[in-house]
């Protein structure tokens, strides 16, 4: 099973662990992403994320199903936020779940990494002074 959702609402960790859940599977990991206060020595006020929606969703069911066939793994959800983002937000959720913990953790590394690389959402950092359109790598 793979769910992917972009939303501009709040996630929700607890909804994502639910979907990845299977009695089938015995190891569950996940990667919650969430906006820092800072950046590069400068007080970060919020995040704006903007994608090209239709592509974000494609690339991101594209890097799943990679996971799945590499890695074997059951289910993978994939959720991220757009919009107006403040710092300890999370922007990203991704859980991975299967029968044993070396896979789900493989899997979920492989999915925030090649989503950073490839997906089209662009984040703009707002700062006291100023903001900057930054790289999706770090």
């Amino acid at each position: 099973m793979v769910d992917i959702k972009i939303t501009e609402n709040i996630l929700d960790l607890t909804n994502c662990f639910t979907l990845a859940s299977d009695p089938a599977c015995g190891g569950i990991a996940s990667f919650v992403g969430t906006v820092r206060n800072h950046t590069k020595g400068q007080a970060v006020i919020r995040l704006e994320y903007e994608c090209y929606e239709s592509m974000a969703v494609k690339e991101m069911r594209k890097i799943a199903d990679e996971a799945i066939s590499l890695f074997s793994v059951k289910n993978i959800v994939i959720h991220h936020r757009t919009g107006i983002l403040f710092p300890g937000d999370a922007a990203v959720i991704i859980v991975v779940s299967d029968g044993h913990r070396n896979t789900v953790f493989d899997a979920c590394s492989y999915v925030i990494e090649n989503i950073k690389k490839t997906v089209p959402i662009w984040k703009k950092e707002i700062f006291d002074n100023g903001e900057e359109w930054v790289s999706a790598h770090p």
